[in-house]
């Protein structure tokens, strides 16, 4: 089993392609005959709700088209039963999953308190040369240039702050993990399953403003696919082209899978209760809403994502509506104001924001 996982969550040398969302031609021709067509007759987008969005966002990540079959067919059942004989319960190596810095659980805690010092700090990223490296690589770019130059670890620690650490270090353990999903099913899964982590952890920011702990709100989000990536994989090694685009049945019960190994990847890695609790509650939403304030914003936030790389990738239109009734539970006001900000930041026609 535990070489199952290792080909699961590690790949040697993952290509992974771009997507590059294709400029409409003839822009000034249509916004010269804009004033001859009655707007009024133009039918507005129907709404989604969560299922929907789901179905059509992995569909994107797998490079999938849309499929009307909605009940599973005979070979999918034998396939779902192969995919929970690998992965249902505990019947997998967690010792087999992606190992992160041995630090890591101490480090994140010790900067969730502001009375950490910058000393304490850098004693314990000392431990761990890569982390060293990675936060001297960061502190001695452009954007962090200074008047001298930073010669010591205790220097780059207290120039990066709290915040910048916390972010730094998520970025580095978390980015290599998901932009390894590459395969068959999805080229470019790896980058999209990353620009939807930080896509989704920008949005959580944004809704849980005075209600959540920002940094455990940040890492809920980066980490929310960690273990689709690795159904990726597995679909790739399991799965026979013939077997053609997925019922959605068939691929509401990988997504299902998939989000049970984030929430067992979370444990193993020894993340922030409520980092847990609201990847649990994301898990469940389907058969009963979130109630913690983190689970909420989970998954208001992880739709909104989905939104936005579905709208970029060219398979739903920009302003296509959310239902009414949210399961989260969230004000549709902030949840659009929240959206709206999503796309100042990463709505750039590269479809990457940066």
């Amino acid at each position: 089993m535990a070489g199952i996982w290792k080909r699961l969550f590690t790949s040697d040398g993952p290509q992974v392609r771009s997507v590059v969302v294709a400029a409409k031609s003839g822009a000034s021709a249509s916004s010269a005959s804009t004033s001859s067509i009655d707007l009024a007759t133009v039918p507005e987008a129907p709404a989604l709700d969560g299922a929907d969005i789901d179905d059509r966002f992995y569909r994107l990540i797998l490079g999938m088209a849309d499929s009307t079959v909605t009940d599973m067919r005979l070979p999918e059942v034998a396939m779902l039963k192969r995919l929970d004989k690998l992965c249902g319960a505990d019947r997998f190596d967690i010792a087999s999953l992606p190992r992160l810095p041995a630090i890591l659980p101490q480090l994140l805690r010790l900067l969730k308190s502001e009375q950490a010092d910058g000393i304490g700090i850098a004693r314990l990223i000392g431990r761990d040369p890569v982390l060293v490296g990675e936060v001297m690589r960061v502190t001695q770019s452009a954007h962090f240039r200074t008047l001298k130059p930073i010669v010591s670890l205790q220097h780059a620690v207290v120039l990066l702050g709290h915040d910048g650490l916390r972010t730094m270090v998520t970025l580095h353990v978390m980015k290599p993990i998901l932009q390894g999903s590459a395969g068959m099913l999805g080229h470019s899964a790896g980058q999209l399953l990353w620009d939807h982590a930080e896509q989704c952890a920008h949005a959580g920011m944004f809704l849980a403003k005075g209600h959540s702990d920002p940094f455990e709100t940040y890492l809920a989000g980066i980490v929310s696919h960690a273990g689709f990536g690795a159904m990726i994989r597995l679909l790739d090694q399991e799965v026979s082209p013939t077997l053609g685009a997925f019922s959605a049945e068939f691929l509401s019960s990988c997504v299902r899978i998939g989000n049970y190994l984030s929430l067992r990847a979370a444990l193993h890695w020894e993340l922030p209760a409520n980092v847990i609790e609201a990847l649990r509650e994301r898990m469940e939403a389907r058969s009963q809403p979130p109630c913690s304030g983190l689970g909420k914003v989970l998954l208001a936030a992880d739709h909104l994502a989905m939104l936005q790389l579905l709208s970029l990738n060219g398979r739903i239109e920009r302003g296509t509506p959310l239902v009414k009734e949210r399961v989260d539970g969230l004000s549709a006001v902030h949840v659009e104001r929240a959206r709206s900000d999503l796309w100042r930041r990463f709505g750039s026609s590269d479809g990457f924001g940066r």
